[in-house]
């Protein structure tokens, strides 16, 4: 069968599109319909939105936002005949409630409103998560046309990009402006955190709707408690308090390692897939601004004093975490919190949300954690703290879709300040905030913590990326494989970073180190420069 005749879930899809919305002239009519019905409950001036329920008005918008562009364009689209009857969209399992079920109480759901405002079906399927890229790889290498819109981790653009499998976006932002950088409402950083999340060389890829920036926590009961105060001071000659640097981090988890009382100093994990993320953590802010992985001309820098000296930390810290360290992961890690296990951890943004919570019956630390910024070090009179962003869910659109600017309109509209701050205050999934109005937001605020908001959007100014180019997943996995093989004592830290570089050098020849130089100054645009005061 040739390509032309091959059917296809999506085609079938489109095909019925034409059928269901552009038969006639009752398409248009019903969309007017439903949109005076709409109109109910808006707040002047504002021509779309969320109604029945208070401060719905926070999330709705006038015709001049980048929500109000988005439905515009699809009406637009639909008048002319060139939209479809429904966009399918993958997505985690995880985060589907957060667009099927309604929140507040008396609201739509966002998919509803979706549905509501534009008369095109919102289909969600549902994908395993962490299976993500891989149906995602499946649906690019086979042509199987199955989505409009892929949803996978942030650092798979590159290799997404590469493959031809997502299409540019920016001829779409050019034209309907989603105002990511909008100082008072986008993301944080400006266009720095624009690039960090939606950009690869140069151009716009993804639209972001996650926020998975890793967090610090602590047992706030821990450290307020007096006895626990005067104990440490007699050791260490300065008083308790979330460490600011990782010197200070370190003896703080060593003083409340006691595993007979089932409790540990810290436990960022240190297992295979996720522990590197602290390794990160630990190796980029040994120099000021950041220490970068690669050099400008695409030379690894972790085979060096700074990447022997954060891998003997990243080993050394073993001592203060569970003997089962290296094989948990966050499943693990939130259990053993919640039952106060732990001190101190770094986590997803959402574990307050999840355990500092009456209605979490098992949690134990309801009312007792805290936030706090990532440790650092200090430079040149300044200090420098540094965290990450990891497995954060970012949106593309297929270059299978027959409707890309429809699947594009539909990211801006979810993507977009209001209905995301509106979308991520439901607890319903792991859409995470990120946005300067997520922070802001009330309902954000009363879902995540108000002690918690602050923190999250301090932390992402001061986020570095992860690798986020061609050849990601061999990147991590060399780096992973060498880390756990450290961890483990089968090679020393400097074994492990020398192997991890010629690891490196195989597979930036593989990938292409022209393009992989283009790719590795392109993404120094995302790399922070918040230098904080000593002591601060």
């Amino acid at each position: 069968m040739t390509e032309t005749h091959r059917f296809t879930r999506r085609r079938v899809l489109a095909g019925a599109a034409q059928t269901a919305i552009f038969a006639g002239i009752g398409a248009p009519l019903v969309l007017r319909a439903d949109r005076a019905r709409a109109q109910a409950g808006l707040a002047e001036g504002m021509v779309g939105g969320p109604t029945g329920f208070p401060g719905a008005e926070r999330y709705q918008y006038g015709p001049d936002t980048p929500e109000g562009r988005a439905i515009e364009g699809i009406r637009a689209l639909v008048g002319a005949g060139k939209a479809p009857s429904r966009i399918v969209l993958g997505l985690s399992d995880g985060s589907i409630g957060q667009i099927t079920q309604p929140f507040p109480e008396g609201a739509p759901s966002v998919k509803d409103l979706w549905e509501q405002e534009t008369g095109i079906t919102l289909d969600i399927v549902g994908v395993p998560n962490g299976q993500e890229f891989t149906k995602v790889m499946q649906d690019v290498s086979t042509n199987a046309g199955g989505f409009d819109i892929y949803a996978v981790e942030w650092n798979r653009l590159g290799d997404l990009a590469e493959t031809g499998g997502i299409v540019a976006l920016d001829d779409y932002v050019a034209q309907y402006r989603p105002e990511w950088d909008d100082p008072e409402r986008g993301y944080v950083n400006g266009e720095q955190g624009v690039s960090l999340l939606n950009g690869y060389r140069g151009k716009v890829y993804g639209v972001s709707l996650d926020g998975d920036f890793q967090t610090w926590n602590h047992r706030t009961d821990l450290f307020n408690d007096p006895d626990e105060q005067a104990a440490f001071s007699d050791a260490h000659g300065y008083a308790l308090a979330p460490p600011t640097t990782w010197k200070q981090h370190d003896e703080i988890a060593a003083f409340f390692t006691r595993p007979d009382d089932g409790l540990y100093g810290s436990t960022d994990l240190r297992n295979q897939g996720w522990g590197y993320t602290n390794w990160y953590q630990r190796f980029v802010s040994m120099a000021s601004p950041n220490q970068f992985l690669f050099a400008d001309d695409g030379t690894a820098l972790i085979n060096t004093e700074a990447g022997w000296a954060a891998t003997q930390e990243y080993i050394d810290s073993l001592s203060h975490h569970s003997p089962d360290a290296i094989s948990w992961s966050w499943p693990e890690q939130y259990g053993n919190f919640a039952q106060g296990g732990a001190a101190m951890t770094c986590a997803f943004s959402n574990l307050p949300k999840f355990l500092d919570n009456p209605a979490n019956e098992g949690s134990m630390v309801t009312g007792k954690v805290g936030s706090h910024l990532p440790p650092g070090r200090e430079h040149d009179g300044g200090l420098v703290r540094r965290t990450v962003l990891w497995l954060n869910l970012s949106a593309s659109v297929s270059s299978q879709s027959e409707h890309p600017e429809a699947a594009y309109l539909l990211l801006q509209w979810l993507g977009s300040s209001r209905i995301y701050s509106w979308m991520t205050a439901n607890p319903g999934g792991y859409f995470d905030p990120f946005q300067l109005a997520n922070f802001a937001d009330p309902l954000v605020r009363e879902t995540y913590h108000d002690y918690h908001m602050d923190i999250v959007r301090e932390s992402v100014r001061r986020t570095v990326p992860t690798i986020n180019y061609p050849g990601a997943t061999a990147f991590h996995n060399a780096l992973d494989e060498s880390l756990v093989a450290a961890l483990t004592g089968s090679m020393s830290a400097e074994q492990a970073m020398a192997n991890t570089e010629r690891q490196w050098a195989r597979i930036a020849r593989r990938v292409g180190e022209d393009k992989l130089l283009e790719a590795i100054q392109a993404n120094k645009a995302a790399w922070p420069d918040v230098i904080d005061p000593i002591g601060a």
